[in-house]
């Protein structure tokens, strides 16, 4: 599920505005000190930005 480079640049979390970081099947906040670093979904190579959607960390 690789995105493109310039896409995944100006992307960020909705819930804290952090850099979001790729994995296999998802996109995860890179807050570091917060509460945050939910996991968002990707979907047929779209990613679902919204908090409700997420995955908590665990």
């Amino acid at each position: 599920m690789p995105l493109e480079a310039g896409l995944l640049e100006i992307l960020a979390c909705p819930a804290c505005h952090a850099p979001l970081k790729e994995t296999d099947t998802e996109l995860v906040c890179t807050a570091s000190g917060t509460d945050c670093g939910l996991a968002y979904p990707v979907r047929d190579d779209i990613p679902v930005l919204l908090v409700d959607e997420a995955r908590r960390p665990a």
